[in-house]
């Protein structure tokens, strides 16, 4: 684990984060070019080692991400620290992209069908109206949809 001290330095590496002194001796970083409302990469940096990032609702930190989209660093090593950081930036300063939705429809042996979509940064799969599972990825969608014996048809 990196000291209050160690944290602040990795997140202060970062030029484009702003530091801002909040109560009971915490720290906030805001991204000041954040295409969004919210600006605070970095919330309630304590020195305890305590704090949190902003990841909104990327996949890879659905997990860990509490419901207003940000994780605990307080156990991250310098690398773990440098990555979701970047991740969060790039979260900010990507406008996501207004575009129909990629749709496939996949069938089971036994004449079941799911569709698979692609919404919103992730890839989805749905029994009717019923959202069942999503994915990051094309490829971990595809792989989930065979391991349960669904095929598309071409």
């Amino acid at each position: 684990m990196l000291t209050f001290e160690q944290k602040q330095a990795v997140i202060e590496s970062f030029t484009e984060l702003t530091r801002k002194e909040i109560s009971l001796k915490r720290l906030n970083y805001h991204y000041m070019d954040s295409l969004y409302e919210k600006t605070v990469v970095v919330e309630k940096l304590h020195p305890n080692g305590n704090g949190f990032v902003f990841v909104g609702d990327l996949l890879r930190y659905e997990h860990v991400a509490n419901e207003k989209g940000l994780v605990n660093i307080r156990d991250f090593d310098e690398q773990q620290l440098r990555e979701i950081i970047e991740d969060s930036i790039q979260y900010l300063s990507e406008e996501v992209e207004e575009q129909e939705p990629i749709r496939e429809i996949w069938h089971s042996r036994e004449g079941a069908q799911l569709q698979l979509a692609f919404e919103q940064r992730s890839w989805n799969v749905y029994h009717g109206e019923n959202l069942e599972e999503a994915f990051g990825t094309y490829d971990a969608a595809k792989e989930y949809l065979l391991e349960e014996g669904f095929r598309t048809k071409k």
